[in-house]
């Protein structure tokens, strides 16, 4: 019987090395011109937070909670909003290196495609790495849902919105998390 057909190709180790350099360089220029960027959240522990639109508060943290603050990257996926909930939701950050999850504490989630900015050149940021709008929100929105599904109450920004976000930082204590690289 001839296998031919469906048997793999065989490479030499130099085409080998060749691809795996190509595969590199890909990717080293994805992460130049601001794709493969992670989904990123800075996280607060506030005493209270609250975001306003247009003179309308439309989400409000009236005791101590997180602040989360997020950016979604060209390539996350719902996957990524998954594990970025999981790990927001088991942070031992709050007063007694307790969770939220230990101890019920509210969320206020308010989307930011500036945590993308980049400042390489010139003055002025670029927000290439950022998500569009498409893709953006609705991994915002997921990342709310599975904090829901794991039990947290959430409150929102609106996404797009030009938004008046007011906090009381406790301790300070502000975390970067980061998709890509969970340091």
């Amino acid at each position: 019987m001839d296998h031919s057909a469906t048997s793999t190709p065989t490479h030499t180790a130099a085409e080998a090395t060749i691809s795996t350099h190509t595969r590199t360089a890909a990717m080293r220029a994805s992460i130049r011109t601001g794709h493969n960027g992670p989904m990123r959240v800075v996280v607060t522990r506030v005493a209270e937070a609250s975001v306003e639109v247009d003179g309308e508060v439309v989400g409000r943290l009236g005791r101590p909670g997180l602040l989360v603050l997020a950016g979604v990257g060209h390539d996350d996926t719902a996957d990524d909003a998954a594990a970025l909930a999981r790990k927001i939701w088991g942070l031992r950050i709050l007063d007694g290196e307790l969770s939220a999850s230990d101890v019920g504490a509210p969320l206020l989630v308010v989307s930011q495609f500036t945590l993308h900015a980049s400042t390489r050149k010139g003055r002025r940021p670029s927000w290439s790495r950022a998500a569009p709008g498409h893709v953006g929100e609705p991994l915002v929105e997921q990342l709310c849902r599975d904090l829901e599904a794991l039990g947290a109450h959430v409150e929102r920004g609106r996404f797009g919105a030009h938004m008046r976000v007011a906090s009381v930082n406790d301790g300070p204590v502000t975390i970067l998390i980061d998709t890509k690289d969970w340091d």
